[in-house]
């Protein structure tokens, strides 16, 4: 029997500096796990703490054989914390949850069944009531209206932590640079389109400090517009710069030919009419034509990129059967 699959839940939990509430977490989890009889693992990924969060992961390992810990050199920050985590787990069911006592594992159960029974790939928290101050709220709900506008998705809070999926999808998609974010687009892209919302409890905070400042709502969105071109033009960047450097020369070359046409009109009726180059118009031409050019080049040299990446054809395969 493949271990994959072996255990009913998987959590994840990055963590950075979080020593006062890592074992009452690992406490309420446990209890959490026994009154359900679950088969289940926690995975503490500790992004390069320089406090004593290490130590208290270890105590707790010793002390609960379903608890275990990795812990990263440096910080690297949270998508690379989950992206080692998701590969490490065995569970059919996978939750991610902060470690700032934030989240509640009594949602675990009812996040567990809207995988299991209600069919979900992925079901996102949304932290309707929140405890946090008005800097944070107010930016919170602009970034989330914006990804919902760009990615299609319906969710009203893309950015919590607290999350489960389906085994499978998060040994199927890849999550790097501040990309954690966006976990439901890649998803949506990488063909798990069931994707619902739960209402989840939000604490405030107990212990210790936020450890993101405002700069990671303009990290955000800029991400956002990163994951939607590399998820819909990665296999084919002439479709988008092609397309656009060819209307952009056409457009150019239109204009410029309406102002050699209008020169060669006003030669043969013998009025006068001032030179091309002396038209502003004209430079709004050529820069369109080098501009389209240049575009246009792009989308090939990105073409031939793709078509030599080791992952081209690279597809996700949901289940075979025996066609001979």
């Amino acid at each position: 029997m493949s271990k994959i699959n072996s255990l009913d839940i998987s959590v994840v939990i990055p963590l950075f500096n979080e020593e006062e509430s890592l074992q009452e977490l690992a406490d309420w989890i446990a209890q959490v796990m026994q009154s359900n009889n679950y088969t289940y693992e926690v995975l503490f990924i500790d992004d390069g703490s320089t406090d004593t969060s290490w130590s208290i992961v270890e105590r707790i390992g010793n002390l609960n054989p379903h608890m275990k810990g990795m812990k990263f050199r440096r910080n690297y920050g949270k998508s690379g914390a989950l992206q080692v985590g998701f590969q490490a787990t065995l569970g059919k069911v996978v939750i991610t949850m902060d470690a700032d006592l934030q989240d509640s594992p009594d949602e675990i159960p009812e996040l567990f069944n809207l995988i299991t029974q209600e069919g979900f790939d992925l079901i996102s928290g949304w932290k309707k009531e929140r405890f946090d101050p008005i800097t944070k709220t107010i930016p919170t709900k602009l970034f989330n209206w914006a990804t919902r506008k760009l990615s299609g998705i319906e969710l009203n809070d893309f950015n919590c932590g607290l999350k489960a999926y389906r085994g499978t999808v998060v040994r199927s998609i890849e999550v790097y640079g501040e990309m954690h974010r966006y976990i439901p687009v890649i998803a949506k892209r990488s063909g798990f389109t069931k994707i619902g919302e739960k209402v989840v409890k939000h604490y405030p905070r107990k212990y210790g400090v936020t450890k993101f400042g405002l700069e990671r709502f303009i990290n955000g969105f800029l991400d956002l517009l990163s994951i939607t071109f590399v998820t819909k033009y990665s296999k084919k960047p002439m479709h988008f710069f092609g397309l656009i450097g060819t209307m952009m020369f056409f457009v150019g070359f239109s204009i410029a030919g309406y102002l050699g046409i209008q020169k060669a009109v006003y030669l043969m009726n013998n009025e006068p009419l001032r030179l091309v180059t002396d038209s502003p118009v004209f430079y709004m031409a050529l820069v369109l034509m080098i501009l389209g050019t240049q575009m246009f080049l792009a989308g090939f040299l990105g073409e031939i990129i793709s078509r030599s990446s080791a992952d081209r054809n690279k597809y996700q395969i949901e289940s075979e059967t025996n066609l001979d």
